[in-house]
């Protein structure tokens, strides 16, 4: 399944599945760490890489974990291929900026940290004494965890997601039916946005462990696909059903993705971010949505065409007032496409309102 939520750092994560159990990799770097051996990988043998490396010698040889656990028997830091298929340099020498920030105190992850950040390279440290993997890529550091704690931090994840998906479905259902009765307030509307945007958060937190987690993750990819099906697509028609026009739903979701935990448990920041700045002081308003949430159900309805009749009845509450008269008035709408559109915006609200009751 395709994540399209944009807090993810990608380049952390490619780096991660470089590194992640089944790799040839991480057998290499797992066979340094049981050998009590630290070692200094530079995933990225580009020139800009190459020219900060002092003294070693030139390998060039395929990788192979064999390999790269004899290599990094020697204290200098080793140059591996951006595809990693070939060790290019060992024992060398790095002269990083240091001019760069670095939180991390100790030589060879120092190293690391201000490679990865002047270079936007991922480099891998681990430490002699205690065992650690940090990997450093995107700007950010992350510490390899031992696999059975890293799925159950994990299936603790999933619970999580399973709970924030239980209440962001009591939020659409009751959305739908204050859309029905026509009804619907702008903190309705606000509070599906602001568990979707939770919802995402935690299933991108998931991504980034199944990532890390590589061969031993099938169960839970299985497990996250099935909780996040069609959660995009419905959250997207939400949002399009009542930004306005200067602003698309695509936009309003990429700015959600940018704010803190606190400003998205906002409702009023939340409301800022769909557009309705002069609304936020009442959140208890009435608004009105196009209806292109309810009109993606019809089947083999066009999406241009859907936009269309939204946009020709310029509400909800119109459209399932429209006769099929007033459906086929719409271009591209012939009497078996209003017949369905009629169809199924009634058996929508004859099923609401049977949940009610």
């Amino acid at each position: 399944m395709e994540y399209r939520y944009k807090g993810a750092n990608e380049k952390m994560r490619n780096a991660l599945a470089r590194v992640s159990p089944g790799t040839p990799l991480r057998d290499g770097i797992d066979r340094v760490v049981r050998a009590k051996a630290g070692a200094l990988l530079v995933l990225s043998d580009e020139p800009d890489v190459l020219s900060i490396c002092s003294g070693g010698f030139l390998v060039d040889a395929p990788y192979s974990p064999q390999r790269l656990s004899e290599l990094a028997k020697m204290d200098g830091a080793i140059i591996i291929s951006n595809k990693g298929g070939r060790i290019a340099r060992a024992n060398v020498h790095l002269v990083p900026d240091p001019t760069v920030p670095t939180s991390e105190t100790g030589t060879r992850h120092r190293t690391a940290e201000r490679v990865a950040r002047s270079l936007d390279v991922p480099v891998v440290s681990a430490s002699e004494e205690m065992g650690v993997i940090n990997v450093y890529a995107g700007g950010e550091k992350r510490q390899l965890q031992e696999v059975g704690h890293l799925l159950e931090r994990a299936n603790q994840a999933l619970q999580t997601l399973e709970r924030y998906k239980t209440k962001l479905d009591d939020g659409i259902n009751n959305l739908t039916a204050v859309e029905v009765e026509d009804v619907a307030t702008l903190r309705d509307v606000v509070a599906v946005v602001q568990r979707g945007e939770m919802v995402h958060r935690v299933a991108d937190e998931i991504e980034t462990m199944i990532i890390e987690l590589g061969i031993d993750a099938r169960l839970l990819r299985l497990q996250l696909d099935e909780l996040y099906e069609e959660i995009d697509d419905e959250l997207d028609l939400v949002v399009a059903d009542y930004m306005p026009a200067d602003k698309t739903a695509e936009q309003a979701m990429s700015d959600m993705s940018e704010l803190s935990d606190d400003d998205v448990l906002n409702l009023r920041v939340t409301a800022d971010v769909l557009g309705r700045a002069g609304d936020n002081d009442d959140l208890t308003q009435e608004v009105a949505p196009k209806g292109l949430r309810f009109l993606r159900r019809v089947k083999r309805l066009d999406v241009n065409i859907a936009d269309a009749v939204a946009n020709h009845f310029g509400g909800l509450a119109k459209m399932q007032r429209a006769t099929l008269d007033d459906l086929m008035s719409v271009e591209g709408v012939d009497e078996a496409m209003a017949r369905s559109i009629r169809d199924t915006l009634t058996r929508i609200t004859e099923s609401t309102i049977l949940d009610q009751y």
